[in-house]
């Protein structure tokens, strides 16, 4: 049910971790778009009910084994039923149900958990919970917490006094100031951050730009206080996924000693898109939520200018209209340079990646990415803003030193972007030897799970060795 990055690191870090010899298991909602190859190997094991405000609600629990983890469903059709993953008007009570469920679930299961990893403000109350429940229930005395947040912005704030009996929690107790209580609002994610035993995001640049205002969304002071117990870390991605040499989604596939499939593949997404087939043309490429804070309204402001250059652009991705319209306006008016695919598509997702030659990501923000490190493993050469998660992985091209694996820029400014760009395509068009070299580091990178999982056990295990007195 992968809608973001999320479920790249929920399907790609257990097996991680689990191959390292540690007992992880991934707890999910059994979503009802699901798809049904899955279902139908899925066992049911256990039913339960738990209360939510005046409610006693059911709680199905399916197993499924699927690559050597164990996942498990938490069904209810009142609240998983529905059309859309996220966007329901009772969010706040979906993901209460899910994470008092979730909390519950070890007991019922007969699996006790040493530690119990949360992740984004859907989870979060899980940290709580766990809290709440110690009180008077000694099965819950040495479980630790952890709590990852994959992008600050999205927090989960409700009405406090709608809430306040579903959640079942004392407000004297947890909603002061300093707790869960944001203003007359509810903020899941605070509570996330206040009650986790130990707090992570996914880069270490980002877990440094949160506690300030800019990046905090106004909970830079709860970060600030609370940063004794912050760790960055970077995410990775899955190598048997993004594989070029035996990756099924593309026509040709190849390694950094065949780059002349490379060039085909570029090819191939010319034709499918109907640009010119040139091979001195650089093909520039996006695959991207089309939002604001993806740095759109930089590309914007210099497209006009861009388009000058002998280059070609494609984008693959959905969100704001008034971008998704800049972006077919520009395919409509120079449809031979510029391919808008206003849709997502995980198999012309990798062809992109494949084919390309440049990725651009100028973004505002941008906690870990994941675009880049496809991109590098494809030796499709990212150009990126230095912020977050791209600062941390993508090493800025040194032309005397011949070192780096991209290109950056700092500022949040549409020339400095520009000239980003022009200086790539300088080095493609005229440099051969170097741009090689660009290509053979990008996919030297080493970027899977293997370091990020090891810094994930060793917070484990550390978090593991402390006892509470």
């Amino acid at each position: 049910m992968k809608v973001g990055g999320l479920g790249d690191v929920a399907g790609s870090l257990p097996p991680a971790i689990k191959k390292h010899g540690y007992d992880i298991r991934v707890v999910l909602p059994l979503y009802y778009h699901i798809k049904q190859e899955y279902i139908h190997s899925m066992e049911e094991i256990a039913q339960f009910y738990i209360h939510l405000g005046w409610r006693s609600q059911y709680v199905g629990v399916f197993r499924l084994e699927h690559e050597d983890t164990v996942f498990y469903f938490i069904d209810s059709d009142y609240y998983f039923k529905r059309e859309n993953i996220y966007g329901e008007f009772d969010d706040g009570e979906r993901y209460a149900f899910f994470s008092k469920a979730v909390t519950i679930l070890p007991k019922v299961i007969n699996f006790k958990p040493d530690i119990i990893h949360t992740n984004d403000w859907h989870t979060a109350l899980v940290n709580l919970y766990v809290k709440d429940f110690r009180i008077g229930d000694s099965y819950y005395d040495d479980i630790k917490t952890v709590f990852t947040i994959h992008n600050i912005k999205y927090q989960g704030i409700y009405d406090a006094w709608m809430l306040s009996d579903i959640l079942g929690l004392s407000f004297e107790r947890y909603f002061n100031d300093d707790g869960i209580k944001f203003y007359n609002k509810i903020n899941y994610m605070k509570a996330g951050i206040v009650y986790c035993d130990k707090l992570t995001t996914v880069s270490k640049t980002y877990a440094g730009e949160i506690k300030y205002q800019f990046f905090g969304e106004n909970l830079e002071g709860i970060i600030r206080k609370e940063e004794h117990k912050l760790t960055g870390i970077v995410n990775g991605i899955d190598y048997d996924v993004y594989n070029p040499q035996n990756d099924r989604h593309i026509e040709y596939n190849y390694d950094c000693n065949n780059l002349d499939n490379k060039y085909k593949n570029k090819r191939v997404i010319q034709e499918l898109y109907g640009l010119d087939v040139r091979d001195d043309f650089p093909l520039l490429a996006m695959v991207t939520r089309i939002a604001p804070i993806k740095g759109i309204d930089l590309l914007e402001r210099i497209f006009n200018e861009l388009l000058v250059c002998d280059i070609q652009f494609v984008v693959l991705g959905t969100g704001d209209k008034g971008y998704e319209n800049f972006f077919k306006y520009y395919e409509y008016y120079r449809p031979n340079k510029v391919a808008a695919r206003i849709y997502f598509s995980e198999e012309e997702a990798h062809k992109i990646y494949a084919g390309a030659d440049m990725l651009l990501m100028p973004s505002m923000a941008e906690p870990c990415g994941i675009s880049q490190l496809i991109a590098l493993r494809y030796g499709t050469i990212p150009i990126v803003r230095e912020t977050g998660g791209l600062k941390d992985t993508v090493i800025p091209y040194n032309k005397f030193t011949q070192e780096g694996n991209g290109f950056s820029f700092k500022n949040y400014n549409a020339h400095e972007l520009l000239f980003t760009i022009k200086n790539a395509i300088n080095i493609y068009r005229n440099d051969k030897k170097a741009w090689k070299a660009l290509i053979s580091n990008a996919m030297g990178s080493k970027n899977d799970w293997e370091a990020s999982s090891l810094e994930y056990i060793d917070l484990y295990n550390r978090l593991h060795e402390v006892r509470y007195v």
